[in-house]
């Protein structure tokens, strides 16, 4: 079968090579996927390139955490799905419910176990989660670790409701889930950006408030002040940007933090925790099977589409890691299996 699996890491992405892999036949308990499409996230560059640290990863692997395709055969002992369900794959697949613990997010789809840039792939089954009818393998792909990382934030960790409000930084494939789903639970959105034309497509997509944080590089007291802060920071910025969004939380509320695509060098001053009774949380391991059980029958009951920037075909996998590392895009970038 057709693969890709990343052999060294290389600022360019040419470590990401092509491959011929027998197709797996699952354990008794999992079941074999034929994948369909996949989509990139910020972990998936750093595993490949140089440039970045990412630990906990055993070269070579097939990268890629985010998948969606059917199910075409299942071991012995499975009867919780069955042949042509469709599916989108786990990132943590030991992590099926409770609270997140080092033994449950140990291993991660396409980190030290072969992920998704692949025809098939097999996982324990109880960790597959049933995609929405609506829903392409394109957009479903996109939900294992850039949907369930801002549906875990907002709507497990923060409990986010109505009339609450949400600052999500930038208009990546998280950050665009998180504006998503704070339309879904009614509650307000701000966005910043330093595109304007990026900022035109979130407002479509819902968001009330814009800010362009190259002319307004003190973006996050324009939030605390001129907005009255918000309910919850979706912070993917890392310590570069996280001095702003404190300043842009409402006392009482939640920054969680996600990435580090602005840098992991900074100072933080506490002082503003202290000051405004911050709950600050690390979201790490993405999120469980349960959870995103629970997020893809928001998903279903509300007739959300993912956001899909660009769908490369297969044979341009490294240009699709390549236009990620660029930030041109809008959402999520695919790439097509078929």
């Amino acid at each position: 079968m057709r693969a890709y699996e990343v052999r060294e890491t290389d600022p360019d992405y040419e470590g990401v090579v092509r491959a011929e892999r027998d197709r797996p036949t699952p354990a008794a308990d999992e079941a074999c996927v034929r994948i369909r499409a996949c989509s990139l996230n910020y972990r998936d560059l750093a595993i490949a390139s140089s440039e970045l640290v990412y630990p906990g990863v055993d070269l070579p692997v097939v990268p890629l955490s985010d998948g969606a395709g059917e199910i075409v055969e299942v071991g012995d002992d499975v009867t919780a799905v069955g042949e042509g369900d469709r599916v989108a794959t786990p990132f943590a697949p030991d992590w099926l419910d409770g609270e997140s613990t080092p033994a449950k997010v140990a291993r991660s789809t396409g980190g030290n176990l072969d992920g998704a840039l692949t025809e098939y792939a097999a996982f324990p089954a109880e960790s597959l989660t049933t995609l929405p009818e609506h829903l392409s393998y394109e957009q479903g792909a996109t939900l294992p670790c850039a949907g369930l990382t801002a549906w875990r934030a907002l709507a497990e960790d923060g409990d986010l409701g109505a009339g609450e409000s949400v600052l999500a930084l930038g208009t990546g494939g998280v950050s665009t889930f998180a504006l998503q789903f704070a339309k879904l639970h009614g509650s307000t959105a701000v966005v910043t950006s330093s595109s304007d034309e990026k900022l035109d497509r979130a407002r479509e997509l819902g968001a009330d408030e814009t800010i362009n944080y190259e002319e307004t590089p003190e973006w996050g007291s324009v939030v605390g002040e001129e907005l009255g802060g918000v309910d919850h920071v979706v912070e993917v910025g890392g310590p570069n940007t996280l001095e702003q969004s404190l300043q842009a939380a409402a006392h009482g509320g939640h920054v969680h933090l996600i990435g580090v695509l602005a840098g992991s060098a900074g100072e933080v001053n506490p002082s503003l925790i202290l000051g405004k009774a911050l709950d600050v949380e690390g979201v790490i391991g993405v999120g469980s099977a349960a959870m995103a059980d629970r997020m893809t029958k928001a998903i279903e009951a509300t007739g959300m589409e993912p956001v899909v920037d660009r769908v490369f075909d297969f044979d341009e996998a490294r240009e699709a890691y390549r236009y990620a590392e660029a930030g041109r895009h809008r959402g999520n970038v695919v790439v097509s299996v078929d």
